[in-house]
């Protein structure tokens, strides 16, 4: 029964707790409305205690977007949900930002969700991600190169803030639940079209995968995702764990904690470290230091460990225009730009 594989992830995982205020997006298709309902059936029952409301985004890009809103909005209004909704042409956003139409809309609907979350005081947002979305999430990875971390496709939590309750359960699961409680959900037709290199994947990779190699490849991979995750999360702790014995106060002379601007790490202990903590530890204190690793590449690690072994003199790197890293006196600087 779904409604129990979808309460075995949410107690699995923590995803919700009592008094949690959640965000839900949905578009009005078969995943979004089985997540919707299914958390109305868990409220009602008490299952759980929480407050939810819809975050819905008309994308203006097909006729029908119009015939959506309003069936979120009739079935939010019927099940006395607070019902929020945006409507923006994607497209001429996508044409103004110079951005892909798919990656305008993801960024629409992100930023309409925090911008709910904010105005209603949430501090969950639930999106209907399922398990077929996660093999097709860690398949695209692998055929773009990702590094082990894109194994874990999409995870359960992330941020402790999105949440993702539907994410054990199949495509085929979540269509069966539409039919039997007669949600009679929105098909967006674009999903058959194969422009996009998600839909090449959900529509013709795999089913050629299942029919050619193996017919069980959406669970395979989720094992795989489940076992880079756990992975994943053993090594980050590793890796915190070692930033905090190995950074040093310059103010205090000792390890201890952190400036505003720069972080500073012992040159000596860094380079006992394995290569994998290295790579690790080198993204995580440009992270810490900036709030984000994005732009930073496998190469800019490569040279920056480079740069800590050779360990002579004032040498630098700027691996992007908001920091630069340098080695001095038995120590490595990571600055703010």
């Amino acid at each position: 029964m779904l409604e129990e594989k979808v309460i075995n992830t949410i107690n699995k995982y923590e995803l919700i707790k009592n008094g949690d205020n959640i965000v839900v997006g949905v578009s009005g298709g078969p995943d979004s409305m089985t997540l919707l309902n299914m958390l109305l059936v868990l409220r009602n029952n008490k299952k759980f205690d929480f407050n939810i409301v819809v975050a819905h985004v008309n994308h203006a890009i097909r006729k029908e977007a119009d015939e959506e809103t309003k069936y979120v909005s009739d079935f939010c209004k019927k099940n006395n949900i607070d019902c929020f909704v945006k409507k923006e042409k994607v497209e001429d956003l996508a044409k103004k930002n110079k951005i892909g139409t798919e990656e305008a809309g993801r960024k629409l609907r992100y930023d309409f969700f925090y911008e709910i979350a904010k105005k209603v005081n949430a501090n969950k947002i639930a999106t209907a991600h399922t398990a077929n979305d996660n093999a097709e999430t860690v398949l695209m990875n692998i055929i773009r190169g990702a590094s082990t971390s894109g194994l874990k496709g999409i995870e359960p939590i992330r941020d402790n803030l999105f949440i993702r309750p539907l994410i054990e359960c199949t495509r085929n699961e979540i269509e069966e639940y539409c039919n039997e409680n007669s949600l009679n959900p929105k098909y967006d037709k674009t999903n058959k079209e194969n422009i996009y290199t998600r839909n090449k994947v959900r529509n013709l990779l795999i089913p050629y995968i299942e029919k050619e190699y193996n017919p069980q490849i959406v669970s395979s991979l989720n094992r795989l995702s489940k076992l880079a995750l756990e992975e994943n999360n053993f090594l980050n702790k590793l890796t915190k764990n070692t930033y905090e014995k190995i950074k040093i106060d310059e103010a205090l002379g000792n390890k201890l904690i952190e400036g505003k601007n720069t972080i500073i790490i012992s040159l000596k202990e860094f380079n006992k470290l394995d290569l994998v903590i290295k790579n690790r530890l080198v993204l995580y204190t440009i992270n810490k230091l900036l709030g984000t690793a994005k732009d930073i590449e496998k190469i800019h690690i490569e040279d920056i460990i480079k740069l800590c072994q050779k360990g002579i003199g004032n040498k630098f790197l700027i691996p992007n225009k908001n920091i630069k890293i340098f080695v001095n006196k038995g120590k490595i600087f990571f600055i703010k730009m």
